[in-house]
């Protein structure tokens, strides 16, 4: 008969098969984010996992809250407005992978130095990709986990998508006001127009606004936005949209 010391598993066996179970589930995680991203190349999202989050933090206070959202094609979106957005967020966007690394490194230190002079104000170093991987997928969260992962899911959309479909999506999903999103509803909503009839300055202005709608929605005049607007629409001319 075996003794009692022969039938106990070793706590090292145990533990390597934790830790197999977990880098398993992790794989398993990574792939079904991977094939959500190939239906979302060729499929038209309803929402996204920042629009569900806004929605439920309005309707804490707010039951009856709504969010203002309607998905435009990329041909019905003006081209002033993929032009503004791209010099403002990411001018380096048709040539990069997805991530730009010296862009991070730079935000990395930039947000050192402002936390060692107690300061709140960050820089992510985030290109659109990036940005629009957040939106899809995960929450606002600062965190080096959520960070990691949306490399990853940056690298993934780049993989499967064309910068054309990347831009459709991001100007569909950004939050462009307290419960505005998508080019189409924030066009409606500052100026009672279409997405696709937006000037240079109108386009400017919401580009400008990206970093921080829900303050903007608020405040539609301040000097700094009406400075911000103005040196987006002379780089407006310096990119070209995919």
């Amino acid at each position: 008969m075996a003794s009692s010391a022969t039938r106990k598993t070793s706590p090292l066996k145990i533990l390597g098969a934790t830790f197999l179970l977990g880098v398993f589930a992790v794989l398993l995680y990574q792939f079904g984010l991977f094939v959500m991203v190939i239906w979302l190349s060729i499929n038209n999202p309803s929402s996204s996992a920042f629009m569900k989050a806004t929605l439920s933090e309005l309707q804490a206070t707010d039951p009856s809250a709504r969010l203002e959202y309607k998905w435009v094609d990329y041909g019905q979106i003006s081209t002033n407005l993929k032009r503004a957005v791209i010099a403002s967020e990411d001018a380096n966007f048709t040539d990069h992978e997805g991530v730009e690394w010296d862009a991070i490194r730079k935000a990395w230190k930039y947000n050192l130095r402002q936390a060692e002079r107690g300061k709140s104000k960050m820089r992510g170093g985030s290109t659109i990709t990036q940005q629009l991987a957040k939106n899809l997928f995960l929450s606002g969260a600062r965190t080096y986990l959520r960070k990691g992962q949306e490399l990853i899911l940056a690298y993934m959309i780049e993989a499967v998508m064309s910068k054309q479909r990347i831009l459709e999506l991001y100007l569909n999903l950004a939050q462009w006001g307290t419960n505005t999103f998508g080019a189409q509803a924030a066009a409606r909503h500052y100026y009672k127009t279409d997405a696709a009839r937006l000037n240079s300055y109108q386009a400017a202005q919401l580009a400008a606004m990206l970093p921080n709608p829900d303050y903007y929605d608020r405040h539609r005049n301040t000097t700094y936005l009406r400075s911000r607007t103005a040196t987006i629409v002379k780089r407006m001319r310096q990119v070209d949209a995919p």
